[in-house]
């Protein structure tokens, strides 16, 4: 078995689903990178599958990401998602078990198991209470907990929802990280949700949307390593 990249939190989450691909994507990446090193923090970027080799082969800090991946071996499989082809494109964790591309618990526990065999890190989103409890019993590195219903919207979730989520999945995995989800849109929400208890941040529309994308992200990733420097002494 593969060992992973050890993760060190807060962590931060990239996730351009389709709205970035090709030289976009590749030269976002390769700022991200640059913003890793120069703020010492850990930053998973997810990609289009075609665009995973490329970023991986010109980045060197970024935990570059899969948006989604299968439970299968080599052989048969017409369409599905290979583990062994984005470990040798050089993917690092995967995303699993978006809203946008949901799983279900046999094919998220084989993805998990696989990703396991392999050493990449598992990065796997739950929606209710009961998903999360679900999901923990699989042991995925990282849940990112976020309400569907919320997603894109901008609407910032419960102060409490952090610490909430990491009891249910401490309860069951102790050693999985867990992160909050939706409603990151400022450099403040960053810093906020990491003060909350969050394991880390991220998203989407509100970076890859902003007027200036590279702008928020940077500023983003300060509020990230500030929270950092207050919290992780």
């Amino acid at each position: 078995m593969n060992s992973k990249r050890k993760l060190r939190v807060p962590i931060f989450t990239i996730n351009p689903k389709s709205y970035l691909y090709g030289k976009e994507s590749i030269d976002f990446a390769i700022f991200a990178d640059g913003l890793a090193e120069k703020y010492d923090v850990d930053i998973l970027f997810s990609a289009k599958d075609i665009d995973l080799k490329d970023i991986a082969r010109q980045t060197k800090h970024l935990i570059v990401t899969a948006q989604h991946m299968d439970g299968i071996k080599p052989g048969r499989g017409m369409g599905k998602a290979l583990p062994e082809a984005y470990k040798e494109a050089g993917v690092q964790a995967v995303m699993l078990n978006h809203v946008e591309c949901p799983m279900t618990i046999s094919a998220l526990a084989e993805a998990i198991d696989r990703a396991s065999q392999l050493g990449i890190l598992t990065f796997v989103l739950a929606d209710q209470a009961a998903d999360t409890r679900a999901i923990a019993a699989l042991h995925p590195d990282v849940i990112c907990c976020e309400l569907s219903s919320m997603i894109g919207k901008g609407i910032q979730q419960a102060e409490t929802y952090a610490m909430d989520n990491k009891k249910i999945v401490h309860a069951i995995s102790p050693e999985t990280l867990v992160v909050s989800g939706t409603g990151l849109r400022t450099p403040e929400d960053v810093y906020r949700t990491i003060q909350e208890g969050s394991d880390g941040s991220g998203g989407t529309s509100g970076i890859v949307c902003a007027e200036d994308m590279y702008g928020t992200l940077e500023a983003m990733i300060k509020m990230l390593k500030k929270a950092k420097d207050e919290l992780y002494k």
